[in-house]
């Protein structure tokens, strides 16, 4: 059983919040465990509960008498409340652990960012597989070396760029500021990702965006998230999910 206990500095979490997403990936769950880590929350990490792991998520993802149901993991159970999609999970999580602002305005902001950065998650992952998950990555070579040249040409310059930018406005270390919230963690995500995927190509890039790789180091030295990484809780990268490694992509 994967479960995580702690308390916030401003005091005891009382939610147990249980995480259901595929066990043996990082995946787009992996956002949602930075939170609950960063934060100290209370969380079981369901699907990673053995053998019943699963059965329990899919017998809750397939359940007819969830009045809001999920489409797909990962989804959270918070109390009586079910959350799908991942930034609106976060978007849920994040004042009640404080990784976002209170005010209105801070909270649509920092859900506009998350927007983004789900935006980007879905063009990484489109690199290996353009043409349908349907089909094996060596059915599409051709295709996947198209658009990973587009990939690195357009669009990682200007969506990371507009993060770059984020930053340099923001008065301090992170992107409002002087406080940390979600999609800290998230940009995070994706530079650890995108290292994993295209070493070589990142290389190169991160001289683009001292900003954000800076923001990736502050964030890996937060006393529980590296407690996190070097703990059992964080399942390594692998060939499956959104960040995979193909020589011939990253060149």
């Amino acid at each position: 059983m994967i479960r995580r206990s702690a308390t916030t500095s401003q005091g005891p979490i009382a939610m147990l919040y249980e995480l259901y997403y595929w066990p043996t990936i990082q995946g787009r769950g992996e956002f949602v465990r930075l939170a609950l880590e960063e934060a100290g929350a209370d969380y079981v990490d369901v699907a990673r509960r053995g053998k019943r792991g699963v059965p329990a998520m899919m017998k809750l993802l397939d359940s007819t008498r969830i009045e809001h149901p999920p489409f797909a993991p990962p989804f959270l159970k918070a109390g009586k409340l079910v959350i799908a999609q991942t930034a609106n999970i976060l978007f849920y999580l994040g004042e009640r652990l404080g990784l976002a602002p209170r005010d209105e305005a801070g909270k649509l902001w920092v859900h506009q960012l998350q927007l983004t950065i789900t935006d980007l998650v879905v063009l990484i992952h489109d690199t290996h597989h353009p043409i349908t998950t349907y089909l094996y990555y060596e059915e599409q070579r051709p295709a996947a070396r198209r658009r990973t040249a587009d990939f690195w040409r357009y669009r990682v310059p200007k969506i990371m760029g507009y993060f770059e930018h984020v930053l340099a406005t923001s008065g301090g270390p992170y992107l409002l500021g002087r406080r940390l919230c979600y999609v800290d963690l998230s940009l995070f995500q994706i530079v650890e990702g995108l290292r994993y995927a295209f070493p070589k190509r990142m290389k190169r890039f991160e001289r683009k965006v001292p900003r954000i790789v800076a923001l990736h180091d502050r964030v890996a030295e937060r006393p529980r998230i590296a407690a996190y990484l070097a703990s059992e809780r964080r399942i390594a990268f692998s060939q499956w999910g959104i960040y995979r490694y193909f020589k011939e992509l990253d060149h």
